[in-house]
C-alpha cells in the first residue's frame, strides 16, 4: 500500500492555486512511460498501482487516447492480463504493436506474448 500511495503522490501536479491535480489519464501515461524496454504490464496492474483496482477499462481508455501525446507514451507495452495484444487495433496497422514489441526483444505468437510472466513489469513491485 505504501508503494501505491507513493506512485499516486508522484503523479499529482501542483496547480497555480497550490492544489494538486489528479488527472487520471496523465497519471496512466506517466506510469506507462516508466515501463522499461522489453517489458510489459497489464491494464489491471496500472489501475491497481493508481488505486483503482477495478479500473482496467479506464486505463484502456487512457491508452487509446495516448497516441500523439508528448512526451511519447509507449502504449505497446500495455497488454491484457493474459499477455494478449488487446490494444493492437488502436495502432496505425493491426501488426504495428507486435512489430514494436518485437524490436524490443519481446516474442509474440498468435497475438500473445511468449513467456509473459518473464516480461511482466509490476509497477507496485518494480516501479
Amino acid at each position: 500500500m505504501k508503494r501505491q500511495q507513493k506512485i499516486k503522490e508522484s503523479f499529482q501536479k501542483i496547480l497555480p492555486s497550490g492544489e494538486k491535480e489528479n488527472d487520471f489519464f496523465q497519471q496512466v501515461w506517466e506510469l506507462v512511460r516508466q515501463i522499461p524496454k522489453g517489458r510489459v504490464t497489464s491494464y489491471g496492474a496500472i489501475a491497481a498501482a493508481l488505486g483503482l483496482k477495478s479500473g482496467a477499462r479506464m486505463v484502456g481508455l487512457a491508452m487509446n487516447s495516448s497516441h500523439g501525446q508528448q512526451p511519447l507514451v509507449p502504449a505497446r507495452r500495455v497488454v491484457n492480463r493474459n499477455g494478449q495484444l488487446s490494444g493492437k487495433n488502436h495502432f496505425a496497422t493491426p501488426t504495428r504493436m507486435q512489430e514494436l514489441l518485437e524490436k524490443e526483444g519481446v516474442r509474440i505468437q498468435k497475438d500473445t506474448i511468449i513467456n509473459f510472466s518473464q516480461h511482466f513489469w509490476d509497477p507496485l513491485q518494480e516501479g
